[in-house]
């Protein structure tokens, strides 16, 4: 059985420098940077393995081998950085590089410059944004309900045969937070598309709760290749609703919902059942709610400052 840190370790597990020197400085040192044109950088960390791949345009990218930094230099006018990257990432999808890229979703993620900038350096295709090693960015909902017996949270189980962490249990509602989406709009979006709620539910009822932020290295399950870096920040929201109310899926994402007590989400929580990302925002919803406590857990101080990664890159 995992306990609440073991959750976390599971989420936030690419290494501090302060607690493995050793384990951190392999992986920074088999680690390129993403610089961008126009900032100071960097932006991204990208595994060796992917650089070694990557069918790079030595016309449109000044690749450092000394420095190990990889930067869109487009030399033709008509081009932008933003061009330069969707076509390198279009042609390792054509050529099926990368198993990553079998998910393509036509959907850009953000790549944030200096925390003055009102805008995105760039946007690259979701798919792509792991071999980057960029900031990315979502929203989770967690939905509940007060009943007499205490509160119980609406948990969906994802799709079996969705390509990341299929059959795996996950928040209510969430989603990719894509270039220049609100986060409350995307919450709206998501929970029509996910769990079937009426705008109007969420926008009357959902609160907006914070952030949870981690640095996360994928695994098998997330889909593509194992090895791939993902640090990114989910904004929290949560939204108490009416016994009356039923979520139900709107798309093939999900494939059922349970209502549950806090005890059985504990226990799920324990066997490994949910999304790692998925756990790490139901520990902070318990921390919130006062039902995770410095008296009932030993671990307490530390799962709190972990559920809130400083990230290595600009953030929005």
């Amino acid at each position: 059985m995992k306990t609440g840190l073991d959750l976390v370790n599971e989420c936030d597990n690419f290494p501090y420098y302060e607690s493995d020197p050793e384990e951190y400085s392999r992986l920074r040192s088999t680690s390129w940077e993403l610089h961008l044109e126009g900032g100071s950088g960097p932006y991204g960390y990208i595994k060796q393995s992917v650089v070694e791949k990557m069918p790079w345009d030595h016309d449109a990218w000044q690749i450092d081998d000394e420095k190990k930094c990889i930067t869109p230099a487009p030399k033709r006018y008509t081009h932008t950085q933003e061009t330069v990257i969707r076509e390198t990432l279009e042609v390792a999808k054509t050529r099926d590089i990368f198993q990553i890229l079998r998910g393509w979703r036509n959907e850009l993620y953000p790549v944030h410059g200096p925390y003055s900038s009102r805008k995105p350096m760039v946007s690259m295709e979701r798919a792509g944004s792991a071999l980057f090693g960029i900031n990315t960015y979502g929203v989770h909902m967690t939905a509940y309900v007060n009943t007499p017996q205490g509160m119980k949270i609406w948990v969906p189980r994802r799709a079996r045969n969705k390509q990341t962490y299929g059959g795996m249990l996950d928040n209510t509602v969430a989603g990719g937070l894509s270039t220049g989406e609100k986060p409350f709009e995307c919450v709206v979006r998501e929970a029509a598309e996910e769990a079937s709620f009426s705008e109007q539910l969420v926008r009357s009822n959902a609160k907006p709760c914070g952030t949870v932020s981690y640095f996360h290295i994928r695994d098998a399950r997330a889909g593509g290749e194992a090895g791939l870096l993902q640090p990114e920040c989910q904004y929290v929201f949560d939204m108490e609703i009416g016994a009356e109310v039923i979520p139900k899926p709107g798309d093939n994402e999900v494939e059922e919902f349970y209502l549950w007590t806090v005890d059985e989400v504990k226990r799920a929580l324990a066997e490994g059942q949910f999304k790692p990302n998925c756990a790490a925002v139901l520990l902070d919803f318990f921390i919130r709610r006062g039902i995770l406590t410095a008296e009932n857990e030993k671990d307490y101080t530390e799962i709190v400052s972990r559920l809130h990664r400083k990230l290595p890159f600009p953030t929005s």
